[in-house]
């Protein structure tokens, strides 16, 4: 029988392609979810009953030990951008993470990939950033061996950055972002995966920083994506304390409504998060020492942004017929 990997948050934006690996691997693929009806579309990543969904909460040690039982290696991609209900930082990325190592260990799991991020810090003001290293070092207490990945922001086609910004140029003249000077390293979604693989195939342990070829800054970024988007924005990088009012006011109306309206525009922890640089550290193991060469933005963002165009797919047409009509 081939083996078995659990994916925790596998059809989530990292773990569908973890998924899609595995299976083309031949391995059993089991997708370990709050919500399996919702991921019905993994199940053709492989053939018929290779890739299926289950019920899991990470934060539950009973669901979390079923989805693991008999599993050969398991991928933890379970992560937070905000606070939302009862899915908090600290319960997620740091006892949650802690909950899937432990039990990996006691159910003789062989290898285990643990998905982090670049900026992890136990003395960051980011409660994102210092639980990300809490569930790190939980990781490695109970499962030494195990594969750490520290990514920068992740883009491709599902992407929360990309696509929320080139969203927000629709609205207007001015593209308003706040830590304009702030580096990333920003690294494609499938390359994560893939080196993943390599954490489950028993090719690699340690921890692992990756960022793409290409190193700009916040407000960079968004410059090189008005130029695939063809758009003209004005991109106004906010001053801290606007930045901060506007973060308050957001998880201020998450608060008083008991969650039921979550803070998506910007949070106060996401400020603390902005103030320091997301690249790969000098010496720090890579792609390089996995034998992956990264993806550059420019060979990705096309495919998936030209929608955000004033016209679309059909916007280099439009662009034509203009020129046309200018030297008839």
């Amino acid at each position: 029988m081939s083996k078995l990997v659990t994916i925790y948050g596998g059809s989530g934006f990292v773990g569908r392609y973890v998924a899609r690996r595995m299976a083309k691997e031949g391995w059993r693929v089991r997708v370990a979810v709050r919500r399996p009806n919702e991921a019905l579309f993994v199940k053709p990543y492989g053939a018929v009953g290779q890739v299926e969904p289950v019920l899991c909460n990470i934060r539950d040690h009973i669901s979390v030990r079923e989805a693991m039982k008999g599993a050969d290696a398991v991928v933890n991609c379970v992560g937070l951008l905000v606070n939302e209900g009862p899915n908090k930082f600290n319960a997620v990325q740091a006892e949650g993470a802690a909950l899937v190592a432990r039990i990996a260990a006691k159910e003789g799991v062989k290898t285990l990939v643990h998905l982090s991020a670049l900026g992890a810090d136990a003395a960051s003001e980011s409660d994102y950033a210092r639980t990300k290293a809490e569930g790190e070092a939980a990781v490695l207490k109970h499962f030494p061996t195990a594969m750490i990945l520290r990514p920068s922001i992740i883009f491709g086609s599902e992407d929360r950055f990309f696509n929320k910004f080139a969203a927000m140029t629709r609205f207007g003249p001015v593209l308003p972002i706040f830590g304009g000077n702030t580096r990333f390293q920003p690294v494609y979604v499938d390359d994560v995966a893939q080196a993943a693989v390599k954490g489950v195939l028993g090719q690699a342990t340690g921890t692992y920083e990756l960022g793409g070829p290409d190193v700009d800054t916040f407000k960079g970024l968004m410059g090189r994506m008005l130029a695939v988007i063809h758009r003209r924005r004005l991109v106004l990088d906010l001053p801290r304390f606007v930045a901060k009012a506007i973060a308050l006011a957001g998880d201020t109306v998450q608060t008083l409504t008991l969650g039921l309206v979550t803070n998506r525009v910007l949070t106060l922890d996401q400020v603390a998060n902005l103030q320091n640089d997301n690249v790969v550290a000098e010496g720090a193991k890579g792609f390089a020492d996995l034998g992956i060469k990264p993806t550059p933005m420019g060979a990705v963002l096309p495919d998936y942004l030209w929608r955000f165009r004033p016209h679309g797919q059909y916007d280099a047409i439009q662009a034509s017929a203009k020129n046309l009509r200018k030297s008839l």
